[in-house]
């Protein structure tokens, strides 16, 4: 069972958690829900194509102007409180690697904290366990927030990215975080190259014989692009295809720009795999 916010999710029930991001120089979208009203559009149209999460971004993922934690508060606190008003009964999450933002956005409300960077301020866990929300454990093979990978090896990337993530959902459980609420990570591209995202892929079975919910957070990201040579915005076929192979090894949420289209993939899927019905069913019956 996965608990979060006011929502449970059954064993068999894909989860779709809808990027919105607070920043001017996103890789996606380039600052398009940087202001408040097109932000909120976006968390409007996001949970009325079927996601159940959403999550609010304060500064981009790679290199670029530096963003103190005051400023990545600024981006996401008043927003975070603002969805909270609006829409009581969504998930909202924060991807954030800092325990100070974590701490003021759970006090406006959030009910998920994303560390995408690894548990590189071991303090977030603790916010997450005094607040009772849930914590994504997140594999980025030890980089520092904002960087892009050198050069990086591994002897064995999926063994790598089990100790990781299972220390770090284990010392979260320690600390008082819910079973419930904790999710595993195989943090694509974070600390990676792209034959490391494509194995870790290939591998994510491995992850979900654990018995932790995993994430998968793929959308429009470089190992994508690198795979089929494609430019960020031509990388929704790729990402749908890697989101298809991941549902059917077991992953549970997914962290994604397009909406509409994850869930009528993971609705295919979840048919396919004897889980959900067809929505309709008329030919050769009549």
């Amino acid at each position: 069972m996965l608990r979060l916010g006011k929502r449970e999710f059954g064993t068999h029930e894909p989860v779709i958690m809808a990027i919105v991001n607070r920043t001017p120089d996103s890789f996606y979208d380039q600052g398009a829900t940087f202001r408040d009203e097109p932000a909120l559009d976006r968390v409007e149209q996001a949970i009325a194509d079927g996601a159940a999460i959403i999550d609010i971004g304060g500064v981009k993922a790679g290199p670029g102007e530096e963003v103190s934690a005051e400023e990545e508060a600024r981006r996401t606190v008043g927003f975070v409180a603002e969805v909270r008003r609006r829409h009581p009964d969504v998930v909202i999450s924060v991807d954030t690697w800092r325990h100070e933002v974590g701490e003021a956005v759970c006090e406006a409300g959030a009910d998920l904290l994303n560390d995408a960077w690894g548990g590189v301020d071991p303090r977030l866990a603790e916010v997450a366990a005094r607040y009772g929300t849930g914590l994504v454990c997140t594999h980025a093979g030890g980089a520092d927030p904002r960087t892009r990978p050198h050069r990086v090896t591994y002897d064995d990337v999926m063994a790598d990215i089990l100790r990781v993530t299972l220390e770090l959902a284990e010392r979260a459980l320690e600390l008082g975080v819910r079973r419930d609420g904790i999710m595993i990570d195989p943090g694509h591209d974070f600390g990676k190259n792209t034959r490391h995202s494509l194995e870790a892929t290939r591998r994510l079975g491995e992850m979900a014989e654990t018995g932790w919910p995993v994430l998968v957070s793929l959308s429009n990201k470089d190992f994508v692009g690198e795979t089929l040579d494609k430019p960020v915005r031509e990388r929704v076929l790729g990402t749908l295809a890697t989101t298809a192979v991941s549902a059917w090894l077991g992953a549970r949420v997914y962290r994604v720009h397009e909406v509409a289209e994850t869930r009528q993939v993971l609705d295919m899927v979840a048919s396919i795999a004897g889980h959900r019905p067809p929505a309709v069913a008329r030919r050769g019956l009549a």
